[in-house]
C-alpha cells in the first residue's frame, strides 16, 4: 500500500511538471504573436518573465487537478494489459515484443528524415505517429510469426508422428494374411491426411454426443477445436445464469474427455479473426480457409454453412437417420404422459426422445397404453409418430 501511495505521488509529480512544460511552451509559442502586433505590455522588460510564469503554473495547475483522473484510467489500462498477457506463453511475449522493438528501431531510422528537415510541431506530430503506427505494426506482425511458428511445429510433429505409425505399421505387416489375423483388428491408426478437418462449434460440444461419435471411429480425420470456441465455452461457464453455467462446465468436461481419448486426433486451432466479433461467422471462415468440415447442432449455422458451399455434418440429422424405422400398423408399448395440442390426444415418448401422439388417449393420461402406428412425420427438429390405441373402448383401469 506504501508503495501504490509512492507511485501516484511520483506520477502526480511528473503530470504536474508535464502541465508547466506544456505552458511554458504555450508561452514561447504566444510571445513572438504578441510582438509581432506591437502592443504596449510585449515591450516592458518584466512581462516575458510573467507571461512565462502564468502560463506555467496554470499548465501544471491544471494538469495536477487531472492527475487523478489521468492516473486512475492509466492504472486501468495498465492492469487490462497485465490480464491480457499474464496469461500468454513466453515464447509469444517474447515474438511479440521482439516485432515491436524492430517497429520502433525502423521508425527511429524514419523520423531523423523527418527531424531532419527542423524542429516544429508539425514534424514531432509526424515523428509520433510513425512510432505509434510501425509500433503497433512491429508488435502484430510478432504476434503472427508467434502463431504461424507454433502451427508449423504442430504440422511437423503430426508428420513425425505419422512417419513413425507408418513405419511400425509397415515392420509389423505380415507378407500374407487372412481375415483371421490379429492385424485386422489392431490398435486404431492415426487420422489419415487426406479426409477434411473436422471444425467443433459450440452447440455440438454442450450437447455432449460428439464424445460417443467421436468413440465409435464414424467421425474420421482430425478434430479441430478453434480457440474462440474454447473463449465462448470459458465464458458460458463463468456465466451469472446457473443453467448456462452448468451447460459450459459440461461442454469443458466433453472436451478434457475427448483430448484424453482421441488425443492424438484432437487439435487446437488458435487462428482468429480479430475483424470479425461472432463466434459463427469465424467459425465458417475458419472452415473455409481450412477447407475443413463444420460439426454443429445449430439449425441456422447449418443453413447458412449450406448456402455458403460448406460441407456440414449435423448431430441432430445423424441422430434422425439412425433411428429405428417403424411402418404404419406396428405395435408400440407407451405411457402417456401429457395432453396433447389437439382435443383428445395424449402425448408419450421413446426412450430416445421420440414423440408419440395417441389419439384419443387424453383419457389414458398416466397410464401405459398398446398403440398402433398410423403415420410417421420427418421433420427438421425430429421424427413424430402419429398413433391411436389399440382398444380405444377399454376403460381407463
Amino acid at each position: 500500500m506504501m508503495k501504490s501511495k509512492f507511485m501516484e505521488r511520483i506520477m502526480r509529480l511528473l503530470i504536474t511538471l508535464l502541465g508547466v512544460g506544456v505552458g511554458l511552451g504555450s508561452a514561447s509559442l504566444l510571445f513572438p504573436l504578441l510582438e509581432r502586433f506591437n502592443l504596449r505590455m510585449a515591450s516592458q522588460v518584466y512581462f516575458p518573465l510573467l507571461l512565462f510564469a502564468i502560463l506555467g503554473l496554470l499548465g501544471g495547475l491544471l494538469f495536477f487537478l487531472a492527475s487523478s483522473a489521468i492516473i486512475e484510467r492509466t492504472m486501468k489500462l495498465a492492469a487490462a494489459v497485465v490480464r491480457r498477457w499474464e496469461h500468454r506463453p513466453l515464447h509469444q511475449v517474447v515474438f511479440t515484443a521482439a516485432g515491436l522493438l524492430l517497429g520502433l528501431a525502423i521508425a527511429a531510422l524514419l523520423t531523423q528524415l523527418v527531424l531532419s528537415t527542423g524542429a516544429s510541431l508539425v514534424t514531432l506530430s509526424v515523428s509520433a505517429l510513425i512510432y505509434l503506427v510501425l509500433g503497433a505494426i512491429g508488435a502484430q506482425m510478432g504476434f503472427r510469426r508467434y502463431r504461424e511458428g507454433r502451427q508449423l511445429g504442430r504440422r511437423m510433429r503430426r508428420r513425425l508422428q505419422n512417419a513413425e505409425a507408418d513405419k511400425a505399421m509397415t515392420d509389423s505387416v505380415p507378407l500374407f494374411f487372412t481375415e483371421d489375423d490379429e492385424y485386422l483388428n489392431g490398435p486404431e491408426s492415426q487420422p489419415a491426411p487426406g479426409l477434411a478437418k473436422k471444425i467443433l462449434d459450440t452447440s455440438v460440444i454442450i450437447d455432449g454426443r460428439i464424445l460417443d461419435i467421436v468413440k465409435t471411429g464414424f467421425l474420421e480425420g482430425e478434430i479441430i477445436i478453434p480457440q474462440f470456441v474454447l473463449a465462448e465455452l470459458r465464458h458460458i461457464a463463468d456465466s451469472g445464469d446457473s443453467l448456462r453455467r452448468a451447460r459450459g462446465r459440461r461442454g469443458l468436461d466433453v472436451l478434457n474427455q475427448l483430448q484424453k481419448e482421441q488425443g492424438h486426433s484432437i487439435i487446437v486451432d488458435e487462428t482468429d479473426y480479430e475483424d470479425v466479433t461472432e463466434v459463427d461467422v469465424k467459425l465458417l471462415r475458419l472452415c473455409r480457409d481450412q477447407d475443413g468440415t463444420v460439426v454443429t447442432n445449430d439449425y441456422n449455422l447449418n443453413k447458412v454453412a449450406c448456402v455458403t458451399g460448406l460441407k456440414v455434418l449435423n448431430i441432430n440429422e445423424l441422430a434422425n437417420a439412425v433411428k429405428p424405422m417403424l411402418m404404419a400398423g406396428e405395435e408400440l408399448t407407451v405411457q402417456i404422459v401429457r395432453e396433447g395440442k389437439e382435443p383428445g390426444q395424449g402425448v408419450a415418448y421413446l426412450d430416445d426422445g421420440t414423440m408419440i401422439v395417441v389419439d384419443n388417449g387424453r383419457r389414458r393420461l398416466g397410464e401405459s397404453v398398446v398403440a398402433v402406428v398410423t403415420t410417421v412425420l420427418q421433420t427438421s427438429a425430429g421424427r413424430m409418430i402419429f398413433t391411436k390405441l389399440k382398444n380405444p373402448d377399454e376403460k381407463a383401469g
